[in-house]
């Protein structure tokens, strides 16, 4: 499912997004799993002006953007994240075929003591994306980790950071073993995923809506 979106204007010019050059020469890392990992993706521009805009969410969890409005700077970010460049840059890096893959972005702003268990995602998804959005992120908790078993935090062979413009994205597989140490606040993190169908879309977009309502109604 691509979420139709427009660009975000200053002025008379289109503000630029994501770091084209950054994204184009990405090659793609095989250990501990499939993935490719960038510490900066976002045009200056946009990494000072998305601080001040994003969502204010409130809970942990995360939620569509029809409960989480992105502003317009993130707007014009998650449509450069939803455009065939760059679904072509993601074929390029993990050869694979991702032509009618439904793709769904989605939101994160709190983290809960109970995020960041290891886990594999859903067999649902091909390729998983995180984009982390904290401005002077200096703590080290919370940080992803790409882990070489089920069972140990801290047997990584790669650790991402949280900070503005960090990215990854890795190939789901039953070996894709991830999580980050314990952290409780805030950690905003853009998550896109492309997945096997557009059930599985629909499937997820409905879950976080009606996680969205429970925790409306809790607060």
């Amino acid at each position: 499912m691509r979420e139709r979106v427009g660009a975000p204007m200053r002025g008379d010019r289109a503000m630029v997004g994501l770091d084209w050059r950054a994204i184009e020469a990405a090659k793609l890392v095989r250990e501990p799993f499939d993935h490719v990992a960038l510490n900066q993706v976002l045009e200056p521009d946009c990494a000072s002006a998305l601080s001040h805009e994003y969502p204010a969410i409130q809970s942990p969890g995360s939620f569509s953007l029809t409960d989480a409005p992105p502003g317009p700077v993130l707007n014009g970010l998650i449509a450069d994240l939803l455009s065939q460049r760059f679904r072509t840059q993601m074929e390029r890096i993990f050869e694979v075929d991702l032509e009618g893959r439904p793709a769904v972005v989605t939101l994160r702003g709190q983290c809960s003591s109970r995020d960041g268990r290891i886990h594999t995602d859903s067999k649902s998804k091909i390729l998983s994306l995180l984009l982390y959005l904290n401005a002077d992120w200096v703590t080290g908790p919370g940080q992803l980790r790409l882990l070489r078993n089920e069972s140990d935090i801290d047997a990584y062979a790669v650790e991402i950071p949280a900070s503005l413009g960090s990215l990854v994205a890795f190939r789901r597989t039953d070996t894709s073993w991830h999580g980050h140490t314990p952290f409780v606040g805030q950690r905003r993190v853009l998550q896109l995923n492309y997945l096997q169908s557009t059930r599985a879309s629909l499937v997820g977009v409905l879950r976080h809506r009606l996680s969205a309502l429970a925790k409306r109604r809790a607060a």
